[in-house]
C-alpha cells in the first residue's frame, strides 16, 4: 500500500495590485517564515498552486515598526521590497481588523509609511531613490557615479539605460515603442546580465507626455508581471533625471495606473494606487 505524504493545512488570502498578484500568509505569531521558499514556489505555481507572483508574510513588529513584512517571489528568492505587495499587506491589516490610516512597515529596503484613505487608495512612502552605482548594485559606471543613459548591449544591441534603486535594483530604458517587445526573451538577459551582480529589474519605457508614462516590466525573481511599485518608482525617477518628465506622473502599467511623486523638498518617491482582495481559503500543503 501507498502512503501519501501528510498535508498541512495552511490559511491563505489572495490579493493584487493592478494584477500584480500575491499570496498573504498571517505570520504574526512568531518570527520565522511559516513556510519554506521551496513550498513557496509549490504555491506560486499556476497549474499545480494557487498561482501568484509571490507569498508575502506579515511578520511581527521590528525596530520600533508596527510590522514587518518579507516576500518570497515566485522562483523562491526574496527581494528587498515590492510595491503593490506593500500596499496588498496594507488591505491585509484592515481585513483582518487591524484598521489605521497610517502604518509603519519594516522591509529588506528599510521603513515604509502607508496611508490609507477611505477611498482604498493608499500611498506609500517609498524613501529616498539611491542613484549611486554602488547602491544600485551595477558595474555600468564607477561605484560613486550615477548611471545616466548609460549603453549597454543586450540581446544583440546596444541599450540606452539609467540604473535606479528603490531599495531593489533596477534598470530603465526608454524607447518609442514597447507593445511588441518580447519580454520573455529580452527580460532574462537584462535580470542575469554580469554587469547587475544582484540581478535586476527591468522597466521598458514610452514617454507620452511629461505627466504620463507606459511601461512594461519584467521583474527579478517573477519574470513579466501586469505590474510592479518599485519600477513604476524607479521609472519615474529616470524620466526626471533624463529631463524627460515632470516629478509627478501616471505611470500606466499593463494591469492599471499608479500615480506617483517625486517630492523636491525631502526627495522621498510617493506612490498611491488600489488593492483588492481576491479569495480566501485553507491550501493542503503537502
Amino acid at each position: 500500500m501507498i502512503h501519501s505524504a501528510p498535508s498541512v493545512s495552511l490559511p491563505i488570502h489572495k490579493y493584487h495590485g493592478l494584477g500584480n498578484d500575491f499570496v498573504l500568509l498571517d505570520n504574526r505569531q512568531q518570527p520565522e517564515l511559516l513556510i519554506t521558499p521551496q513550498q513557496v514556489i509549490q504555491i506560486c505555481d499556476r497549474r499545480f498552486g494557487v498561482g501568484a507572483d509571490g507569498v508575502i508574510f506579515l511578520l511581527p513588529s521590528q525596530s520600533g515598526s508596527d510590522f514587518t513584512m518579507r516576500i518570497i517571489n515566485s522562483d523562491g528568492s526574496e527581494p528587498e521590497m515590492c510595491g503593490n505587495g506593500i500596499r496588498c499587506l496594507a488591505q491585509f491589516l484592515g481585513d483582518l481588523g487591524v484598521k489605521s490610516s497610517t502604518y509603519r512597515i519594516h522591509t529588506l529596503a528599510g521603513e515604509m509609511v502607508l496611508q490609507v484613505a477611505e477611498e482604498g487608495r493608499i500611498t506609500v512612502d517609498m524613501g529616498v531613490p539611491h542613484l549611486l552605482a554602488a547602491e544600485i548594485p551595477t558595474t555600468l559606471a564607477t561605484s560613486s557615479d550615477k548611471v545616466i543613459e548609460q549603453p549597454l548591449w543586450v540581446a544583440g544591441q546596444t541599450w540606452s539605460v539609467t540604473c535606479v534603486s528603490m531599495g531593489n535594483p533596477h534598470c530603465v530604458t526608454f524607447l518609442p515603442e514597447i507593445a511588441s517587445l518580447d519580454l520573455a526573451a529580452i527580460g532574462p538577459q537584462f535580470e542575469h546580465h554580469p554587469v547587475f551582480p544582484k540581478r535586476t529589474n527591468t522597466e521598458f519605457v514610452k514617454v507620452v507626455s511629461r505627466n504620463h508614462l507606459q511601461m512594461r516590466v519584467w521583474e527579478r525573481g517573477a519574470g513579466a508581471t501586469l505590474a510592479c511599485g518599485t519600477g513604476a518608482c524607479a521609472v519615474l525617477v529616470a524620466a526626471v533625471l533624463t529631463q524627460q518628465a515632470e516629478r509627478q506622473a501616471v505611470v500606466e502599467l499593463p494591469g492599471g495606473s499608479l500615480r506617483i511623486e517625486w517630492n523636491p523638498e525631502n526627495e522621498h518617491v510617493f506612490m498611491t494606487g488600489p488593492a483588492q482582495h481576491v479569495f480566501s481559503g485553507v491550501y493542503d500543503l503537502v
